[in-house]
């Protein structure tokens, strides 16, 4: 993240994204796959690191192999072939993005759902500050109902931010500039919908 200044001189955090030049690899139709799609490639891949059925796919594009490759559902007319830059995202005033947020790993139950533990020293509570407590289930029904919060995995999961303000374009170098936060670690792979 960084920061700009906007017309009126206030300090506006942003969140700086590289997008594009993306290549439109396949055009799905209704006819031949019954519904309407396009599939775009981001991302320089080496050719020793791509299996020939990816190769084969990515010479139909005519473009060189790419690491990610998305699929949009939308019945605007692409090419094959077609680069994508940001500037097709230059009349967008909100942005979606849609990421993979950092892993944290095994967590307990105040950092993973915000438990507060034990408040006070009272009830003859010993060090239980940060233990989730009773789990509610006794001799009926006899199990842990699905759904409980619990410890366990935390991040690494599919976020989506939504109605993120476009405070700048840069066509020149393919950067988008979005107010606040998107989730993800640096470098990682983003999806941008209008």
């Amino acid at each position: 993240m960084t920061s700009v200044f906007s017309e009126e001189g206030k300090n506006i955090a942003v969140t700086v994204i590289e997008a594009g030049p993306c290549v439109i690899t396949q055009v799905k139709n209704d006819e031949t796959d019954g519904y309407n799609a396009v599939q775009i490639a981001f991302a320089e891949k080496k050719e020793k690191n791509t299996t020939k059925a990816e190769l084969g796919h990515f010479k139909k594009a005519n473009t060189t192999p790419k690491r990610k490759v998305v699929e949009f559902k939308t019945d605007e007319a692409f090419e094959l072939g077609q680069v994508l830059t940001v500037e097709f995202l230059q009349d967008a005033e909100w942005v979606d993005v849609v990421g993979t947020s950092k892993g944290k790993g095994f967590q307990g139950v105040v950092k993973r759902h915000g438990f507060w533990g034990v408040g006070g020293q009272t009830h003859g509570q010993h060090n239980r500050l940060r233990a989730p407590g009773s789990l509610g289930a006794s001799s009926y029904p006899s199990r842990v109902f699905k759904g409980m919060r619990m410890a366990g995995q935390t991040g690494n999961t599919r976020i989506k931010a939504t109605n993120l303000k476009v405070v700048k374009i840069l066509p020149e170098s393919n950067l988008l500039l979005v107010k606040g936060s998107v989730p993800g670690a640096n470098g990682s792979f983003l999806i941008i919908e209008k």
